[in-house]
């Protein structure tokens, strides 16, 4: 729970905008503490930007953000939480993780929507917590982080440390503090403000299970695919997961064609290549290692997979992937030393009318 750490209650807020930061998540973040501002007629929450310097911050839309403060001046906030996007394993400078650590070093609470949790990571700020990120990022992180516990719900708080999906997972998160801290009446009154159909909880997985694709009457095919999720680096034989689900080899087969339109081999092989597309994405893994942690025997054989299922060798995506951890700074201007900027830039209720 994040509590004003002065006389006036008000809760100051810090948001570190990371080259190419999710604009969505961003905004998902600052509307529910902006309307708890306006519903409750208190300014009980203020926020600021914060950059890495003074220049604008662009977003992975190309909406670009001048900061309020800057890592050299950012000050005073009970709460920081790191924005970011997909290219944020690439934008992990050493000035983040200093002035993060900083921040822990005073007990403060440090969140993280999207990928930021990557930065918190970096900065070695979840040890003994569970967190979360996309569900896109999630082989990426625990391969990169192997001692970190993430989970695939929509956000987790433990030990100060908040972290989420991103995306509008992070509205259910804030709304989630704020229900906490000022009381579930006014973050009811806020979801219906912003026409939430209902406030998700952090037990809530990020993606459809596959029963709501599928529904509820196919509980074993939705057992068989879990299987398959969870055995990924060694695969299962078909006859394995017959024996496991009680299903004979053709009912299995017949309820992948029926209700997945392919072979439970194909649907299998697919699931594997999305996992090594991921990894050849978000770390700098050789090839032949992601073909061994996705249940590929041989190179070769992972190649011709891979270009068959995304018109490209892995090789392309990995040489990419390579070519953006050479370049870190690519998309970060020069660090600037800029004035201070004003107190009064803290956003309040004040400073942006009822809509």
């Amino acid at each position: 729970m994040i509590k004003a750490g002065n006389e006036t209650g008000v809760i100051n807020i810090g948001f570190l905008l990371v080259p190419e930061f999710s604009m969505l998540t961003y905004t998902s973040c600052i509307e529910p503490l902006l309307m708890a501002n306006q519903l409750s007629g208190n300014p009980l929450y203020r926020w600021q930007t914060i950059g890495l310097n003074s220049n604008p911050v662009t977003s992975g839309s190309g909406i670009s953000i001048k900061p309020d403060t800057t890592l050299e001046y950012a000050a005073g906030f009970d709460a920081v939480f790191v924005c970011a996007g997909n290219q944020v394993q690439y934008n992990t400078q050493t000035e983040y993780i200093r002035w993060l650590r900083i921040i822990a070093e005073q007990n403060k609470a440090i969140g993280a929507v999207g990928t930021g949790t990557y930065l918190l990571a970096r900065a070695g700020l979840l040890s003994g917590c569970r967190c979360t990120v996309h569900w896109e990022n999630i082989a990426g992180l625990r391969d990169q982080f192997p001692e970190l516990v993430v989970t695939s719900k929509l956000f987790e708080i433990e030990h100060n440390r908040y972290t989420c999906a991103g995306g509008s997972a992070a509205l259910d998160m804030f709304l989630h503090e704020i229900s906490t801290v000022q009381g579930p009446e006014l973050a009811s009154a806020i979801a219906e403000q912003l026409v939430c159909e209902r406030i998700r909880e952090k037990h809530d997985g990020q993606r459809a299970l596959l029963t709501q694709r599928i529904g509820n009457c196919q509980p074993k095919l939705a057992e068989v695919v879990t299987l398959m999720e969870a055995n990924i680096e060694e695969p299962m034989t078909l006859g394995e997961l017959s024996l496991y689900s009680g299903l004979s080899r053709r009912q299995l087969e017949r309820l992948f064609q029926k209700y997945l339109q392919c072979v439970p081999s194909r649907f299998y092989l697919e699931l594997r290549l999305e996992r090594a597309r991921q990894l050849l994405h978000q770390t700098s893994k050789p090839v032949i290692d992601v073909a061994k942690a996705c249940g590929f025997v041989s190179a070769p054989h992972f190649s011709k997979c891979y270009r068959d299922t995304f018109g490209r060798p892995p090789s392309n995506d990995r040489n990419r992937a390579i070519s953006r951890m050479e370049s870190p700074l690519a998309n970060c201007p020069a660090q600037t030393h800029a004035s201070p900027p004003p107190v009064q830039s803290l956003h309040s209720p004040a400073a942006v009318p009822v809509q």
